[in-house]
């Protein structure tokens, strides 16, 4: 395994475990909850994952993990947990993926032409994965407003319905990249939102 795939499973480690933490809660509760660790762990995937689209070149996927980057903050925030983190980690953590933009963009990486070429990448392909991880981070989007509501950083069912929607979608656009590590992710993700739905609903008759 090269050092990207092995980028890749880090980044799928920390979303599993996210998503772990939340399922056996939730499996625990009879109802859907969210645990901190969520919130701290999607930050750290999120971070690894736009790594790991810059050197593949893959803006659908570096697409998705910028608009989740701000969402994950300002649930930490609503948390209180953001301003425990020193200063300079702070910074870190904004400052790092917006200076990878601005290098690629400088260096010639980011060539938006060939980035929509039929040589990079079909435009039907690049369109199913703008639109899966578009749907994918609209989750959070509707998430943040929710958050923002009610002063609460948790996850109602829109949430779910969405990462169902858009993690279905995501699946075949990593099946026709070849890209093993995230089909088995999203596959292992899907049964999870399809179980969290199935939560939500029983939570409510019971």
């Amino acid at each position: 395994m090269d050092s990207l795939s092995l980028l890749a499973v880090l980044a799928q480690i920390l979303f599993g475990g996210r998503m772990l933490s939340q399922w056996l809660l939730s499996e625990k509760r009879k109802k859907v909850v969210t645990p901190l660790t969520f919130w701290w762990l999607s930050l750290s995937g999120s971070f690894v994952l736009f790594i790991y689209g810059y050197f593949r070149t893959d803006f659908p996927l570096m697409l998705g993990q910028v608009l989740g980057y701000i969402i994950y903050i300002r649930n930490l925030q609503i948390q209180k947990q953001w301003k425990l983190l020193p200063k300079w980690s702070q910074f870190l953590i904004i400052a790092i993926p917006i200076g990878i933009i601005a290098y690629g963009w400088n260096n010639g990486k980011f060539d938006l032409a060939a980035l929509f070429s039929k040589d990079e990448m079909a435009t039907w392909l690049l369109t199913l994965g703008i639109v899966a991880q578009v749907l994918f981070t609209l989750r959070f989007v509707y998430q943040w407003f929710y958050a923002e509501k009610n002063k609460e950083a948790t996850l109602p069912l829109g949430f779910w319905l969405f990462s169902f929607t858009g993690g279905l979608l995501s699946l075949v656009y990593f099946l026709y990249r070849v890209d093993y590590v995230m089909v088995l992710s999203y596959s292992l993700g899907t049964f999870i939102y399809a179980r969290n739905i199935y939560l939500h609903y029983i939570s409510k008759t019971a």
